[in-house]
């Protein structure tokens, strides 16, 4: 059987594409190299995601630009069920493209699959749309590789962060294997979360606690930093120090705080309407250096930061309650930044050797 140079691609190399959209881009145009006449495509993916439930990339035959249109779930909360494709969003856009009809095919043909579209600038003939479903079938294998990488992907992203996830792709699987890297950290938890456990029912405290790392870990992501950890009621983030100075990192550390102090202040004020106790929170802030990489045991490994900077942040913030403080920062922080701080004097920290010089921000 002779195949045409599209359906040998997709045998043959295909799967190998690096992404969706340079699928797609490099599917249209080999369609349009074996005499397909399009003017653009769309190729649409369920997304396994906590807020995206499907992805749609749109390609333009001029141009070769491909862009991404995202579709969420009701409410933001991940179903089981994706919503049926293909994405309307893609259909529409498509139809503003050009004067032909849209062509669609279920790659494979089941609901919630991969969704191919394409339009020319006419109608397909009926030998053209046949060989446009017949590329569609032959696309199917290939999908099926990109969408469990894609799988994957989001699947670590959504429960390591975006950084480490990549980390984990790029190196092998065993302990011992991680890098030193210098980052400014941030430790933060709730005040008196074990009085709001007991007192409330547990679906009660899981909105609670989801919303305030709502506000503590987007105000992160924001400026550039990644959580590491949620334990409990606590985040460990870091931003990690790019080129020759940390002081960009520690900015991003301080913007992030006053953000998530904004978020949690509407928050409170939220609660109070509804009868509901405000979410008091401590923030430590530190400059160190840590291990970031796999430990644990043989078989089961966590991939996290470790080191003396990490346990230094955590006992730092245990000193706000005492303080009577919402942020401290460490003087190896404080020392890298031209924002204005608060001398705290020198503290003790639980399991730390040497005394700790400590700032406040300022409250706004």
């Amino acid at each position: 059987m002779q195949l045409s140079s599209t359906l040998a691609w997709l045998v043959d190399a295909a799967a190998e594409a690096p992404a969706p959209e340079r699928f797609l881009a490099d599917l249209g145009q080999r369609l349009i190299a074996d005499g397909a006449p399009l003017a653009g495509g769309a190729l649409a993916l369920a997304a396994p995601h906590p807020l995206i439930a499907r992805r749609t990339w749109l390609w333009r035959a001029d141009s070769g630009e491909v862009i991404e249109a995202l579709g969420f779930m009701p409410g933001g909360l991940a179903t089981s069920a994706a919503p049926s494709p293909p994405s309307e969003a893609g259909r529409r856009w498509l139809a503003g493209l050009a004067g032909g009809r849209v062509h669609e095919d279920a790659v494979p043909p089941r609901l919630n699959g991969p969704m191919l579209a394409w339009i020319g600038p006419r109608p397909f003939t009926a030998e053209e749309a046949g060989r446009l479903s017949q590329a569609g079938r032959f696309a199917a294998a290939p999908l099926a590789a990109l969408t469990a990488r894609a799988t994957l992907t989001a699947a670590l992203e959504a429960y390591l962060g975006r950084r480490s996830a990549a980390r984990v792709l790029a190196g092998p699987l065993r302990r011992g294997v991680g890098e030193t890297i210098q980052a400014a950290l941030l430790f933060a938890d709730l005040r008196g979360f074990t009085a709001l456990s007991e007192s409330n029912s547990p679906s009660e405290v899981i909105s609670a606690l989801d919303a305030w790392f709502d506000r503590i870990a987007l105000a992160v992501q924001a400026f550039g930093g990644e959580v590491l950890k949620f334990m409990g009621d606590g985040v460990l983030a870091i931003f990690p120090v790019a080129g020759s100075t940390p002081r960009g990192a520690c900015h991003a550390a301080l913007s992030a705080v006053a953000a998530a102090r904004a978020g949690m202040a509407h928050l409170d004020d939220a609660r109070q309407q509804k009868g509901l106790a405000p979410l008091p929170f401590g923030v430590a802030l530190h400059l160190g250096e840590i291990l970031w990489g796999n430990i644990g045991a043989a078989d089961r490994l966590d991939f996290t930061a470790i080191g003396h900077a990490v346990n230094l942040v955590s006992r730092l913030e245990g000193l706000c309650r005492p303080l009577d403080k919402t942020v401290l920062i460490s003087g190896a922080f404080a020392a890298e930044t031209t924002s204005p701080l608060i001398p705290l004097g020198t503290h003790a920290l639980r399991g730390i050797t040497s005394p700790c010089a400590v700032f406040t921000a300022p409250e706004d």
